[in-house]
């Protein structure tokens, strides 16, 4: 078994060398970037994106944001797809004290899956697939500023996610059953090879993160459009520039603990061990990294729900200066915070405080934004479309989710709900109950620039009921069992009535497992409408949302870059017209069933 790690983690080795060797290679990056200052929109990159191959080689080759956003898209739907199936077993095992349907080794395994597959494999490339796609349009750029490295950036994941499923696809190398915080010693004294592989493509997706969030940077530093100023910079892109500062500096530092976790478990060395530097360095060096992905995840969703929900309120954002500013004080006290995560282990009670205060003092930037969506929808002209269902969505389960959090930064309340079912309760709620919500109200929103099509409308509101519905029972319930006193990461429950109240514990696992089944029904809904509507859904025209009736100063670039890829079309094919009614608007022209979108 050591042999085969130590072999294992040798070619990991030689693996990332050989990446670092090519990148080494590219004679001049600046060759594959569009012209200085970006282009005017709908105008085609300096490299040709339109001369494309056709077939399974254009998705391999691609170095066009746009395939590449898709592309992102398409694995963080199957990557959410995977940790909901998860998800759902262990709703289903908790139903009864006993475990009803699996053995607790696996359900150790699925439940350190699930966390790290929701939080690294989903959250992180679904934001991704936006911001791929869309911010070189909202600056008004031709793509990236260095497109062949994003395409590296996606064809590390793929690797990266085998690798954590590792140990569920390769029999008898065992899984990895040390949660998805890997706290040593556990996580080193484990022998499950899993484990290694965990950590490995732990690694490749924090290298896929950080070579993204340079690339963001660059692009919106140097290659934006004379046009767009700071000042006029649109306020999904200022999240994407925060949370790409936030990956810079958190990422690495989870790359180099991985390493020495690595080191510990296969050459015994001592970063972790008591007789060295102790299992508390790993959880600061963790939490570290940890807390700053939580905005790292949530930063983007509060981007899109502050550029989508104004367009259905029928007028700007309220405050943008200041929703702007509240996002770079999140992105600065984000580092401030991680040892609220700590407060049980025996820290030096002045350094509890410390964090506290901090703790406490970064819920007032989120409240900032709460207020102004708020006030942005007061008095608004109000369009109840499925992305601005989910933008109302998002902001009701934010203030539960954030509400939570806030009695969590105290240190006596946080005492005693540390590791019960309240935190994890609180972290869903921004979790699934806002990131999900947010992502797709993105999806829902661009769905028309993405496809070319429409969605059915219907079944959209019907994704979104049984989604608010599912996740509010689901995780409500979870506050509840964290307030009886039961402890979060067991498989069983059997335990002593002093603990906690069996009879209403086992009650409220139950009604958290039928939350966990509606959810789950209406996220098959929303795949069935999402590949159902993609192949045969209706063609939509140059304003799918009736922006330019209802808002014309809020008809935002990339859809203006819509228009001219649908007016390019309309000239190389022809067409004839029908007319199709945008959800919460008004009917308007399409183009025919044989065209193609890009």
């Amino acid at each position: 078994m050591a042999a085969g790690q130590l072999a294992l983690t040798v070619l990991m080795g030689v693996f990332l060398i050989a990446v670092a060797a090519l990148l080494t290679r590219i004679e001049d990056w600046r060759s594959y970037t569009p012209l200085a200052g970006g282009g005017a929109i709908g105008e085609e990159a300096g490299y040709g994106h339109d001369e494309k191959p056709g077939g399974i080689v254009r998705w391999l080759t691609t170095v066009d944001h746009k395939d590449i956003g898709m592309l992102y898209g398409t694995y963080g739907v199957l990557a959410f797809a995977v940790g909901g199936i998860m998800a759902f077993l262990i709703r289903m095992q908790l139903i009864v004290p006993a475990g009803a349907i699996i053995e607790n080794g696996f359900y150790n395994a699925i439940l350190t899956s699930h966390g790290i597959t929701m939080l690294f494999l989903f959250g992180t490339p679904i934001i991704a697939a936006f911001s791929n796609y869309f911010i070189p349009l909202l600056i008004g750029a031709d793509d990236m500023a260095f497109p062949r490295i994003n395409a590296i950036a996606f064809w590390l994941l793929p690797p990266g996610a085998l690798l954590v499923w590792g140990g569920f696809l390769i029999p008898g190398i065992g899984t990895a059953q040390t949660s998805w915080v890997m706290y040593p010693p556990l996580s080193v004294e484990q022998t499950q090879m899993g484990a290694d592989l965990m950590m490995l493509g732990l690694h490749l997706t924090g290298v896929s993160a950080t070579m993204g969030a340079i690339n963001f940077i660059a692009t919106i530093f140097t290659e934006r459009s004379e046009d767009v100023t700071w000042a006029n910079l649109d306020i999904f892109s200022w999240t994407i520039l925060t949370q790409s500062a936030l990956i810079l500096f958190a990422f690495p530092l989870l790359g180099s603990a991985l390493i020495m976790l690595l080191l510990d478990r296969n050459f015994a060395t001592t970063f972790f061990a008591v007789e060295g530097g102790g299992t508390m360095l790993w959880q600061h060096l963790f939490w570290f990294f940890g807390h700053p992905e939580v905005y790292i995840l949530v930063l983007p969703p509060m981007g899109l729900v502050s550029y989508i929900l104004p367009r259905f309120a029928g007028r700007k954002l309220f405050g943008f200066k200041f929703v702007v500013y509240s996002t770079l004080a999140i992105g600065v006290l984000s580092f401030g915070v991680w040892a609220h995560h700590m407060f049980t282990t025996g820290m030096d009670p002045r350094l509890r405080a410390s964090f506290m205060a901090v703790s406490l003092a970064i819920a007032i930037p989120s409240a900032v934004k709460t207020f102004n969506w708020i006030t942005t929808m007061w008095n608004g002209k109000i369009r109840l479309a499925a992305p601005m269902l989910f933008c109302i969505g998002f902001v009701s389960n934010f203030i539960i989710g954030g509400v939570t959090g806030v009695f969590l930064a105290s240190i006596p309340v946080d005492m005693i709900l540390h590791d019960t079912y309240y935190v994890v309760g609180h972290f869903h709620y921004i979790v699934m109950g806002a990131i999900g919500f947010a992502v797709f109200a993105g999806i829902y929103y661009w769905f028309p620039i993405f496809t070319g099509r429409m969605y059915q409308r219907t079944l959209a509101k019907w994704h979104f009921w049984l989604s608010m519905i599912g996740t509010n029972i689901t995780f409500f319930a979870m506050l509840a069992l964290g307030y009886l006193g039961m402890p979060r990461r067991y498989a069983t429950y059997e335990f002593s009535e002093t603990i906690a109240p069996l009879a209403s514990v086992t009650t409220f696992h139950q009604l958290a497992s039928v939350g966990a089944f509606i959810l789950l029904v209406g996220q098959l809904i929303f795949v069935w409408n999402l590949v159902q509507s993609w192949l045969e859904g209706p063609r939509v025209g140059p304003d799918p949302w009736n922006l330019k009736e209802e808002a014309p100063e809020l008809f935002g670039r990339e859809f203006t870059w819509h228009e001219n890829r649908l007016e390019t079309q309309i000239a190389t094919d022809g067409g004839d017209e029908e007319e199709v009614a945008a959800d919460g608007g008004e009917p308007v022209e399409t183009e025919s069933e044989d065209d193609t979108a890009e």
